[in-house]
């Protein structure tokens, strides 16, 4: 009975942050919209609508991008959501929460590729040659994956984008494995589409 009285009530589970990560333009947005059809509700603010270059939206969070300067309040309200965070700015992420991270990964070669197609789509161009580009990539990736490795307070589970479109099934069971959050694994298998597998490395 006096145990009872004088202990304390237990403290609320806090559920992991699902974080949506990787290069631009490496299959974060086609991760973000199966997990929404798997039933996670998805933090975005829908400012980036769909177009030709991400025809299913680009599920877009505006206040990611001030990370850096220590706006981190909102993901006290992300806790069992999923948000998309790039790769560059997952190192301010305070360790105050836990994060389950789904790491999007692309042939560096179709990255680059589908970005120089997105920029001229918009008139834009870039003044670094492909060669310096890919690897300034490669370097980041390498140094993302160190840092996601050494961090206490998160797991991290890498989902290749080009086995995603040639095989959903198992690694669609994967993912819902992972994040064990009951996921609808028919409705995410539908996601992935070759046909907007339109940027590709060229074969060896």
């Amino acid at each position: 009975m006096l145990k009872k009285l004088f202990s304390r009530p237990a403290a609320p589970l806090r559920k992991p942050i699902v974080v949506v990560s990787g290069l631009p333009r490496s299959g974060t947005s086609m991760m973000m919209k199966m997990l929404e059809q798997g039933g996670l509700e998805i933090v975005t603010d829908a400012i980036r609508s769909a177009d030709d270059d991400n025809p299913n939206g680009y599920y877009e969070f505006e206040v990611v991008k001030q990370l850096p300067e220590g706006q981190a309040a909102w993901l006290g309200g992300a806790q069992g959501k999923v948000v998309k965070i790039i790769s560059a700015l997952l190192e301010y992420l305070p360790p105050s929460h836990q994060y389950k991270v789904i790491f999007m990964e692309r042939a560096i070669a179709e990255v680059l590729a589908s970005q120089k197609k997105m920029l001229a789509n918009r008139g834009e161009g870039s003044a670094v040659s492909d060669a310096e580009m890919q690897e300034q990539f490669q370097k980041h990736v390498t140094a993302a994956k160190y840092w996601l490795a050494r961090q206490p307070n998160l797991s991290v589970l890498y989902v290749g984008y080009n086995r995603m479109l040639s095989e959903p099934d198992a690694l669609c069971q994967s993912i819902a494995d992972f994040l064990d959050m009951g996921l609808d694994v028919d409705r995410m298998r539908a996601v992935p589409n070759e046909r907007l597998y339109r940027n590709r490395a060229p074969r060896p």
